[in-house]
Order: C-alpha cells, then structure tokens, then sequence
C-alpha cells in the first residue's frame, strides 16, 4: 500500500472516528437517545479507545476517574483486555447516598450496578505500562462503596458488544460514592458482600468475589490500560471495579438501594437525563 493510500485510510478512519465521537457527545449533552450506531462500529478495542479519547476531548468536564467493566471470553479480541474502561466525569459524582439521583436516557439504556470504588493515594508510577494484581496491591488506594449508573443514548450499546460499550464513554452516566471501607486490605473478599434492590424487589446478590480476579484484578487493569494509553493514574483518582451483583436494568421512577452489608446503603431513584448543564452538580 502506497504512502498516499495509507494517508487516505487514515483520514477516513479518523473522520469516521469523530463522528461517532461527536454524535454520542451531542446526545449525552442534550439528554437525548440515538436509535443506532452512528456508523461503522470500530474494528478492535485500540479503535474504540480513540473514538472515546475524541469524545473526552469534547465533554465540558474532567474525567474524575474510571469504570472498569468485564469482557466475556467469547467476546475479547486481539488485545487480549479481559476488562474495558469509561470515564466518570467530576461533575456526575455525587456522595449523596440517601436520595441519589440516578439519570438515564429515555429510549436508551439504563441500569445500575453496585460498585466497589478505589481511590488512589499515590500516583502511579511514570513509565510502567503493566501491573499485575499483586503490584497493584503495593499502590495504596481506600476502597468505598458506591452505585453506577450504566446508562447511555444508545439502547443496543451492551447487545452490540465492548468496542460499541467503549465508543460511549463506557456506558457510564455518573458514580454515587458512599462511606469507605476501613482496614479493606485487612477483609478477606468473601465477606465484602453486596445485593440489590429495585422497588423493594431484591434482583442480584453478590460482593467482591463475584468480580472475576477480585479487586486486584481490577486495579490492576485499569493501572495497566490507562498508562497504555497515555493517561496514567494519579492521586485522587477513582476506580468503580466492575458490577458486584449484576447488571440491573431501570426505569424512570423506580427506587433502589444497593447494600454492602455493615459498610452502608444508598438508596437513589431513577430520573430521565436532561440536558447537560456545564457547572451543575450532582
């Protein structure tokens, strides 16, 4: 292939890439869904992670942290990633864990999910690209609970698969944080346990265990991934580990509560996405 022909394809990419990246952003700014994929969806994860970059670029806010979710086997490719990350952005945290408000896009996808959340407490180290879970173990983070909520304008996003879950910001519309875990290295992971709860009906029980590798695993990957990519982690930094009891679709006007046993409750209820207003507050 010519150096011509190269150039042409990667403009083409490029341009496919930013249009993805700009219809997702437009509908997650105006709190509208989108009825399908805007285009061609990427070849691989490395593509989809530059069409969530082009969309960070856009949003009117900082990423605050990241949201770890799982790859099933039959669904991986050839990056290996067993695990995909979504940005959490500063203004979509909220730390109000006995009426959160919990958004999602009417006519997209909505669900929520109990989270583990680590907070860094040191900055990742310049230059190293992979963690296994035991150096991950020696990079102090507290460790807290918290609810996700899995939204996005799209209501295929988790049918179509991880590179679509990736282009949209992860399938991530904000992260309630709740109470910390004191001495959390000192518990052993069976007893981190979590179930949840939508309109007094409990849907899903679990805990740290159910996370496949546990915490570490986690940790680990989003170490791993986010210095791959040229973001590496520092200080304050947050990471929502994976679902702990499923994924648990929602409606508009449901209630919920998510509890982690004698580490806290939240209790949220679900609302329809509005418009996005730069300097809000969740």
């Amino acid at each position: 292939m010519s150096s011509e022909t190269e150039t042409s394809k990667d403009s083409t990419e490029h341009a496919a890439a930013v249009a993805i990246a700009d219809t997702f952003v437009e509908a997650r700014l105006q709190g509208r869904s989108v009825p399908d994929f805007p285009g061609v969806i990427p070849e691989d994860l490395v593509a989809a992670y530059r069409v969530q970059d082009l969309a960070i670029a856009r949003w009117p806010d900082r990423v605050a942290g990241w949201k770890v979710g799982y790859i099933g086997a039959e669904r991986r490719d050839g990056s290996g990633d067993d695990r995909l990350l979504g940005p959490i952005y500063q203004r979509q945290l909220s730390t109000r864990v006995d009426d959160a408000v919990l958004p999602v896009f009417v006519g997209g996808f909505g669900a929520i999910e109990a989270e583990y959340v680590l907070r860094l407490e040191a900055d990742a180290p310049a230059g190293k690209l992979d963690w296994t879970p035991a150096e991950a173990a020696a990079l102090p983070a507290a460790l807290a609970i918290g609810l996700e909520i899995a939204s996005s304008p799209l209501a295929t996003i988790n049918a179509l698969g991880p590179r679509v879950v990736v282009s949209d910001f992860g399938n991530n519309n904000g992260l309630v944080v709740g109470p910390e875990i004191p001495h959390w290295r000192d518990i052993p992971e069976p007893e981190l346990v979590a179930e949840c709860w939508i309109d007094d009906e409990r849907v899903g029980t679990g805990g740290a265990t159910l996370l496949p590798g546990g915490l570490l695993a986690a940790y680990a990957f989003a170490l791993s991934r986010s210095a791959r990519r040229g973001r590496p982690l520092r200080a304050g930094d947050l990471i929502a580990t994976g679902n702990a009891t499923g994924i648990h679709e929602v409606r508009v006007g449901q209630r919920v509560r998510v509890g982690f046993g004698t580490h806290g409750t939240i209790h949220g209820r679900v609302v329809a996405a509005t418009a996005f207003a730069a300097g809000s507050s969740a």
